[in-house]
């Protein structure tokens, strides 16, 4: 059954409308011939950016996430805005939100944030040769951002001993490690 789509979409009707995602309700015929209703976010899509720089260190954030009242270790990331490409937006973001300009991008792989309710689809970039400026990023007005630098390993460790509890990161850092540990 794999490789074959056994759902149909009749019709599509978008609840709800931002710049950020859509809500989106379609109706489907099912891999039984039912029908159903299934409702879930629409998102043009997202990258997510280990940035390490030249003194081959990882930045993180510490960053505030109102949805669950915590602050929260992450990596920069940000949604892909319009036609941009996606190592645009990964340059785009790890500026915006560290100041950071990368020597080299590259794109390791990508995955699903939450597909059961959200198309969502997060591109991981590996950025080197990283350098800070932190009085060159421009965050949004809603992001209360801290920037602190790890050791490689002990990024690694945190992602694993689940001190970095946004899991995108988590997954994003453990997607590098291959890379990272070839950068010791």
């Amino acid at each position: 059954m794999a490789g074959k789509k056994p759902w149909h979409t009749i019709a599509t009707t978008r609840l709800w409308r931002s710049r950020w995602y859509n809500l989106r309700q379609d109706n489907v015929r099912i891999h039984t011939g039912a029908e159903v209703t299934y409702t879930f976010q629409e998102h043009p899509g997202a990258v997510f950016i280990v940035p390490v720089t030249v003194e081959r260190r990882i930045a993180l954030l510490r960053q505030y996430r109102y949805p669950v009242d915590e602050w929260l270790w992450e990596i920069p990331a940000g949604a892909v805005d319009g036609a941009e490409s996606l190592e645009a937006a990964a340059r785009r973001e790890l500026a915006e939100e560290i100041g950071g300009t990368a020597k080299e991008m590259r794109y390791v792989d990508h995955f699903f944030a939450a597909s059961s309710v959200s198309n969502l689809r997060i591109h991981v970039f590996l950025a080197t040769g990283v350098q800070l400026r932190p009085d060159g990023s421009h965050r949004e007005a809603t992001e209360l951002i801290e920037t602190s630098e790890f050791g490689i390993l002990e990024t690694l460790t945190m992602a694993r001993a689940g001190q970095i509890k946004d899991g995108q990161s988590a997954l994003a850092l453990l997607l590098c490690e291959p890379l990272l540990r070839d950068a010791l």
